[in-house]
């Protein structure tokens, strides 16, 4: 089937937080041809079925952000997520870029060509520079391998706000929350706002006092799920705990938030090196994959951080795709992989950069597998400490933690990969 041929200067593919400032900043700083592909019929990414507030504002820490003191589920300030994703829009058109919906990027033809199916028929893109943008998604049941029976009222987080605030549809009448993540408070806050009652949040982290706390719904720690019941709708959720019991929540919906994983698919089709922690794209500091000319950003590479440093990034890729474009780029090839050592689960930037370039916010963000009480995380290549940091606070699972990038130009260019540890 004949496909038709177009050139762009920079191809966007994504059309979320990172995608959207990336297009406008690109467009915005003069580049002729910028255009951005979102599969869905509107953009805006995640934030446009995130009915609450604190987009785009002081408080724009977390786009699950959850104040415990008020006993609300998000703080004031800033704006509502259909709102910011409305912003982002208009930022990207005002700017110059174009933006084309409800077209899908099935596969590449080159290093820097795409094919395309959308409603103006099957296209082949071929771009100066492409930026990946296609963000992150939460692990279904299927992948969770959940045992149990099949029965309909089962959720990830994403697919019970579509169902509540995109198409009106009824959920059920007592729901169980499995996760305590600030994601989890946001699906709890959801059910709250369509009349469903939550039953108990279910995590299997112990309890700890770094653990965010409901206070209008019961938490339940140390507890594994187990298997779901229910034929021709949900009719419980087994339990297992630590102290060796097991028990059964009564309710007819479920929904299972977190265990974000990356949107890699068109990466991994494109043969783009992947880094094994964050499971995206693996990528340095000047946001450049190990394919020349492709770039990336948002959470395709560190699912889930929120919108507005998703944002942020994609304001920040511009600056190498302007390098790219001008022939001014510093060449690729010399920056050296950053691994973590266990309970460290990844680190993002995970390379370091040629010319001693920092990451976004001039610091590194970081995941656990285990509860750290003030962890030491010490940096070292070869044997050759690069730098130590005492974290003020807990690193616990769910959450980023960062650390602080004024060691990058310490690296050897040339030596064995950049090794953090925490102690």
């Amino acid at each position: 089937m004949t496909r038709n041929a177009r050139e762009v200067d920079v191809l966007v593919v994504g059309g979320g937080p990172a995608g959207l400032a990336a297009g406008a900043e690109l467009a915005a700083a003069g580049v002729e041809r910028v255009e951005i592909l979102e599969r869905e019929q509107e953009a805006g990414g995640v934030p446009r079925h995130c009915h609450h507030g604190g987009f785009g504002g002081r408080l724009d820490r977390s786009a699950y952000a959850w104040a415990p003191a008020t006993g609300t589920a998000f703080p004031p300030g800033g704006t509502s997520g259909p709102a910011y994703a409305r912003r982002g829009v208009a930022a990207a058109l005002d700017a110059g870029a174009v933006l084309r919906t409800g077209v899908t990027v099935t596969g590449w033809a080159g290093p820097r060509t795409v094919e395309t199916t959308g409603p103006a028929g099957l296209e082949r893109i071929t771009a100066r520079a492409v930026v990946l943008a296609t963000g992150a998604r939460e692990r279904p049941r299927s992948a969770r391998l959940i045992p149990g029976t099949r029965p309909p009222g089962v959720y990830t987080t994403g697919e019970l706000q579509q169902a509540v605030h995109l198409h009106g549809q009824r959920i059920g009448s007592r729901a169980v929350v499995v996760g305590n993540e600030p994601v989890g408070h946001a699906a709890a806050a959801t059910l709250r706002a369509a009349g469903v009652h939550v039953v108990a949040m279910v995590t299997d982290q112990p309890a700890s006092p770094a653990r965010l706390r409901s206070r209008r719904t019961p938490l339940l720690t140390g507890a594994t799920v187990t298997a779901l019941t229910g034929r021709s709708r949900l009719s419980g959720v087994a339990l297992r705990h630590d102290d060796g019991r097991t028990t059964t929540l009564r309710c007819d919906t479920v929904v299972l938030t977190g265990d974000f994983v990356p949107d890699h698919e068109l990466a991994r089709r494109g043969g783009l090196l992947l880094d094994p922690g964050t499971r995206g794209p693996a990528y340095d500091a000047a946001h450049r994959t190990s394919r020349p000319g492709v770039f990336a950003a948002g959470n395709l590479l560190h699912a889930v951080e929120h919108a507005g440093f998703a944002a942020q990034e994609g304001r920040a890729v511009a600056v190498p795709v302007l390098h790219r474009l001008s022939g001014t780029e510093e060449p690729a090839g010399r920056g050296r992989p950053v691994v973590v050592d266990a309970p460290l689960r990844w680190i993002a930037p995970n390379v370091t950069g040629p010319d001693g370039t920092r990451p976004t916010g001039d610091r590194f963000v970081l995941r656990t597998a285990l509860r750290l009480p003030r962890p030491l995380l010490v940096v070292s290549q070869g044997g050759r400490e690069l730098h130590r940091q005492r974290l003020l606070s807990p690193a616990v699972p769910g959450r980023p933690f960062r650390l602080a990038a004024d060691w990058v130009d310490r690296v050897d260019p040339h030596g064995a990969s950049v090794r953090v540890t925490a102690l």
